[in-house]
């Protein structure tokens, strides 16, 4: 029945086929089909038999696209067509409308590629602060076109995958490959996106990924997921009518066969082989085996860590016994590596036994013991000790033991804890540095915003940069300000009076030439690099080149000098939104 039931398939895809070709053929032009040479006929029907190899763009509801990319003969003339059409048609991949940046869309155009390579390769290194990735994302996801000089458009989209893949936005990275359908373009940052859906177990996210798309999908692995997404999605006809084509051009791949089956029920045996080969494989054996069982080492992937922490199949570890010393070692690297909860690894410390002696000179004992075993003991004397200050030096003995063997995250949550119901005023001298480094101090983004009359980047002024001055009364009220502090002998312009001066300067805002005389201003504070970027018109890499310099800082914290220089850069650009929001960061005072 089953074999019956596919040939029915078949024979229909066949007739559809022929159906589709004989409607396509008439709309061409009309001829005289008593009068057609049989020589022309041939030729015309091996023309339209290779346009048929796209047919899936126009029944994509009923018949997957992904399976015709696995073609033997037409793979290589489909993808060949494909990019060629991507090339040709689609110049501008991004998210951003230029115009709503103060951007355009040349902003690349005169930009070097190995330089742009080269910066962008610090940056992917560099532990970058919101305000500088934000920067970055605007820069790269403009709609703009790629620069002009050593490197290919495809290139350019490249170092944008590896950035996304870098910042790890999949919010983002959906809505860019989705916007600009570019799963064919770099496939591996598709596979990026549905491999960490998979490990946070969000399958239903990764399954909309290919329901959102209309491409032509020629990657064997997105392939592949997608068979499974359409099985999962009840659309199991579909997906037989796929595999089944694919086996056709020559697909093969057991392990994957074996599980669609199962998930087919065309098979009750459970099969119940594990492969790591990828994330996706892992979580075929884990739907297929109903009593799934399997338990991670320190070889294991971290991204089957994840998994395994987020599906709740890590249960295993809580009965762990004590003197198992090689697995709770393992337990310490998937917590250092964020795949396994602190308080878990903290709740077997507390059942390690010692003795009163140990307890009571713990700082001495510790390092006669295992580097676990001391570790268990330094946490339950913090647990006992009352001092303050005690607590303080053994909080961090404990932190230095996890530096020591390279695993200094695994102790980061519970120590901000500790660390939280310390008041830093009785903190001594010796212990200050370690307090703050590893204390997280909220700060509150949205401060209202407290305005100092008497200082003039702290006043009322400063609402002209959230548009709520007309340019009149901003010049009139600006000049009155500085004839006031012209008359205060007290009063010295700081660098931020002078950020605020100089910005409504380029803006054409008119302040009285008699004014010119309260400060002076240094043309050569900007990085000769970023002003030659500006001179040439390649605002892409000095925006780039400007993130690099803000860095891990957060904006509101860089000193005078170096805002002093961000701003006059951005300026020179014309790019008054990032300008703004920059300076409504800085200036102001906040409470």
């Amino acid at each position: 029945m089953r074999i019956l039931k596919l040939l029915n398939k078949k024979n229909f895809l066949i007739l559809f086929f022929l159906f589709f070709t004989s409607i396509v053929s008439a709309e061409e032009k009309p001829v005289d089909i008593w009068n057609i040479d049989k020589k022309e006929i041939e030729e015309k029907n091996i023309t339209k038999n290779s346009e048929i190899s796209n047919w899936e763009n126009i029944s994509q509801e009923s018949i997957e696209p992904s399976v015709f990319g696995m073609q033997n003969q037409n793979q290589e003339s489909i993808i060949n067509l494909d990019e060629k059409f991507n090339t040709k048609e689609i110049k501008i991949i991004g998210l951003y409308d230029p115009e709503d940046y103060g951007l355009n869309v040349d902003m690349w155009a005169n930009s070097d590629g190995d330089q742009l390579a080269n910066l962008l390769t610090k940056l992917n290194k560099m532990d970058l602060s919101n305000d500088a990735i934000e920067i970055i994302n605007t820069s790269l996801l403009i709609n703009a076109h790629s620069p002009k000089k050593n490197i290919s458009d495809n290139e350019f989209l490249k170092l944008k995958s590896d950035w996304l893949i870098k910042n790890s936005n999949l919010d983002l990275i959906e809505e860019y490959l989705i916007q600009n359908q570019i799963i064919n373009l770099h496939p591996e940052l598709t596979k990026y996106l549905v491999d960490e859906y998979v490990s946070n177990s969000k399958i239903d996210k990764a399954c909309s990924v290919f329901s959102k798309n209309n491409e032509l999908i020629t990657d064997e692995y997105l392939s592949k997921f997608n068979i499974y997404c359409l099985i999962k999605n009840n659309k199991r006809e579909e997906a037989q009518l796929i595999l089944d084509l694919k086996k056709e051009t020559g697909f093969k791949d057991e392990y994957f066969e074996k599980k669609i089956n199962y998930l087919l029920k065309y098979t009750k045996k459970i099969d119940d082989s594990v492969s790591e080969k990828s994330i996706f494989d892992f979580y075929l054996a884990h739907q297929t085996n109903p009593n799934f069982n399997f338990e991670p080492n320190d070889k294991t992937k971290k991204i089957i860590w994840k998994y395994l922490s987020s599906a709740n199949l890590l249960s295993s570890f809580k009965q762990i016994d004590v003197s198992e010393i090689e697995k709770i070692g393992t337990i310490e690297k998937a917590v250092h590596d964020k795949n396994y909860p602190e308080k878990e690894l903290f709740k077997l410390y507390k059942r390690f036994q010692f003795n009163f002696n140990q307890l009571l000179n713990a700082q001495n004992e510790y390092k006669k013991l295992s580097k676990i075993e001391g570790r268990a003991l330094i946490y339950q004397k913090i647990l006992l000790e009352s001092e303050m200050v005690e607590k303080l030096k053994l909080l961090r003995v404990l932190k230095n033991s996890f530096k020591d063997d390279d695993l200094d995250k695994a102790f980061d949550l519970e120590l901000k804890i500790f660390l939280e119901k310390i008041n830093p005023v009785d903190i001594p001298d010796n212990l200050t540095s370690f307090y703050y480094t590893n204390i997280q101090i909220e700060k509150d983004e949205d401060k209202i915003i407290k305005f100092n009359n008497d200082i003039m980047h702290q006043s009322k002024l400063i609402n002209y940069f959230n548009g709520d001055y007309a340019s009149s009364k901003i010049s009139k009220d600006t000049n009155n300000f500085l004839k006031k502090i012209k008359k205060n002998k007290k009063y010295f312009l700081s660098k931020k009076d002078i950020i605020f001066l100089e910005s409504l300067r380029y803006d054409g805002i008119e302040i009285s030439e008699k004014y010119d005389d309260l400060y002076q201003i240094d043309e050569n504070e900007i990085p000769t690099d970023i002003q030659i970027m500006i001179n040439n018109n390649e605002t892409g890499l000095a925006l780039l080149r400007i993130a690099e310099v803000i860095g891990q800082d957060k904006i509101d914290i860089i000193d005078e000098d170096t805002i002093y220089f961000i701003i006059t850069a951005l300026n020179k650009l014309n790019i008054d939104w990032m300008r703004n929001k920059i300076l409504l960061k800085v200036l102001p005072l906040k409470v």
